[in-house]
């Protein structure tokens, strides 16, 4: 059923599209563009969402699937007088986990910057204990730019200024062992599972039980993605996001996770169920979980006032909002759930 080098060409191009929110204009061609050479239509909301349409056999009902394109980053919160950036975080992540990392510093002109996020006192040579014991809370790093700049003016010369847009370094890696490496397959990881499951109902002819809309968002980690420009035909709603290995949990990297409650309560239990029977009958590998510390697009979608039965699926993926790890295996099943229960 699957073609593996398709789906990893789909995730690293996605992983090497720096998307953070507020800044997905070129993901989002990314994806308009993908959609077109596989000749399903979309369209495009205000805020930016998109929604891509597969008509199905009951065309008073749809089946809305989300995704966001959107990851953590940081913004420009201050350009110091020492030529450094100070910075403010874009969605929630813990500092240390970005420590020492590579950037991108994204100007409004269009011109981009390497760089590097250090702590104020980052070598053990210089500072020694005050190293150590720094508090790593976000006004405590700043952005050494890789250019020759010594000053506020230095700076403001090559065009960087106050609220431009910071990605982080991926560090995508794929190992032969089929582990897939890198920051933000939350949610690119289920983004190109979504985009491969596109291909593959078009390509095979497949008739979906009724209407698909496929809804793209892009302001999830800040937790209003899915707020708007939900289809009116949705009576059902499945955010594809991720599962949470880890300890104390159920999840795994090798399976397709089916969420029962997060920090908003439990979901829909009739269609949880429904999930899990799809996978129980057409053998598809998963795990039944809760997420104390989690909340999705269709919780956004809830409050928004959507009156539909809800879902939350994906791949279990390991150290989210850190340096994460998934397994080619866990986008497989979550696949094959999503194409079977949506299939006549």
């Amino acid at each position: 059923m699957t073609d593996i080098k398709l789906l990893e060409k789909y995730i690293i191009e996605l992983l090497n599209t720096p998307s953070p929110t507020g800044y997905t204009e070129h993901v989002l061609n990314y994806i308009k563009e993908t959609l077109e050479s596989i000749g399903v239509d979309y369209k495009i909301g205000n805020k930016g969402t998109l929604v891509a349409t597969i008509e199905g056999e009951d065309i008073n009902k749809g089946i809305t699937l989300s995704s966001h394109i959107d990851t953590l980053g940081a913004i420009v919160k201050e350009v110091k007088s020492n030529g450094r950036l100070a910075i403010n975080q874009i969605g929630g992540y813990m500092m240390h986990a970005v420590e020492g990392e590579n950037v991108l510093v994204h100007c409004r002109n269009g011109k981009k910057y390497e760089g590097t996020l250090q702590t104020l006192r980052p070598s053990i040579h210089i500072h020694g204990n005050e190293a150590k014991d720094l508090p790593r809370e976000c006004k405590n790093y700043e952005i050494i730019i890789d250019e020759e700049v010594f000053t506020k003016d230095d700076v403001n010369d090559l065009g960087i200024e106050v609220g431009d847009i910071i990605s982080f370094d991926t560090r995508l890696k794929i190992t032969e062992s089929g582990f897939i490496k890198s920051r933000y397959l939350d949610d690119k990881a289920s983004v190109g599972a979504v985009l491969y499951t596109i291909n593959y109902i078009k390509s095979n002819n497949i008739k979906p039980k009724c209407n698909l809309n496929f809804l793209f968002s892009n302001y999830e980690e800040v937790g209003h993605g899915s707020s708007s420009f939900i289809p009116k035909d949705t009576a059902e709603f499945i955010a594809i996001d991720m599962g949470c290995p880890g300890e104390g949990q159920n999840s795994t990297e090798y399976d397709v996770c089916i969420c029962s409650k997060d920090s908003n309560g439990p979901y829909d239990y009739e269609f949880v169920n429904e999930l899990i029977e799809v996978c129980r009958t057409k053998n598809i590998n998963y795990k039944l979980d809760i997420y104390p510390n989690y909340g999705s697009d269709a919780t956004a979608a809830l409050k928004a006032g959507l009156d539909a039965k809800f879902a939350l699926i994906g791949p279990g993926v390991f150290a989210s909002h850190g340096y994460e790890r998934t397994h080619i295996k866990s986008i497989i099943e979550t696949i094959k759930l999503i194409v079977e229960y949506v299939r006549l």
